[in-house]
């Protein structure tokens, strides 16, 4: 299966693509607004691969062409670059696309950070409804610590909670994130949940200011 990351040169778009790029033999594409920067941010991901023994191919590409080849296409991109990346790239996707959206709408004071809904009900919805009607659309890996991710030493032992309203779609999202070692997928119910899902990255963000040694936390569920 080829998954494109758009926004892939970023902090949750270098994590995810390392992890499966390490522990899957899934093929990884990175998209970017800069062709360039997309090549070389692939290059330096399988430099990374390669000082762990593994021998992967990472291929850099503009957002469009990644998405044109892509079976699966993340979102890794800032909440308010979600809408109009969907759009950017709605003429590549098909029937048989499932568009996932990891970002989270954020708000920050001296006290934290706090969600903050946008006006569709979630970030999630934005890119459902930004998408062409024959595109599923599925909400996951939201509460991932970035870090941890692009951290192939550290062992993540979380879980992502997924969203959708195509079950086979959801299914194969699922999938996706179970293949990624230390990783589980639980089913949220359908997109409509998408802004439950979402507002727990901000209070993951504030445990861990106001917690010493949480840095990377995330959550479980038993």
């Amino acid at each position: 299966m080829r998954i494109a990351l758009l926004g892939g040169t970023g902090d949750i778009g270098q994590g995810l693509a390392l992890r499966w790029a390490y522990d899957t033999d899934h093929e990884v594409l990175i998209g970017s607004r800069d062709a360039e920067k997309a090549r070389t941010a692939a290059e330096s991901y399988e430099t990374e691969l390669d000082s762990r023994g593994v021998d992967r191919t990472v291929k850099g590409f503009v957002n469009e062409m990644a998405a044109d080849r892509a079976d699966v296409v993340v979102l890794a991109v800032p909440p308010y670059h979600v809408g109009d990346t969907v759009d950017s790239v709605a003429g590549k996707l098909d029937e048989d696309t499932i568009l996932v959206s990891p970002a989270v709408g954020m708000k920050g004071d001296e006290d934290g950070m706090h969600y903050h809904r946008p006006g569709a009900g979630s970030v999630t919805a934005i890119a459902a409804e930004a998408a062409p009607d024959d595109v599923s659309v599925v909400g996951a890996f939201h509460n991932l610590s970035a870090d941890r991710l692009a951290n192939l030493d550290v062992e993540l032992h979380l879980d992502t909670l997924v969203v959708g309203n195509d079950t086979d779609a959801k299914d194969i999202v699922r999938r996706l994130a179970d293949e990624i070692e230390g990783l589980r997928s639980l089913d949220a119910g359908p997109l409509a949940n998408a802004a439950e899902v979402e507002s727990v990255t901000p209070l993951v963000i504030n445990i861990a200011r106001y917690n010493d040694g949480m840095h990377d936390v995330g959550v479980t569920f038993e």
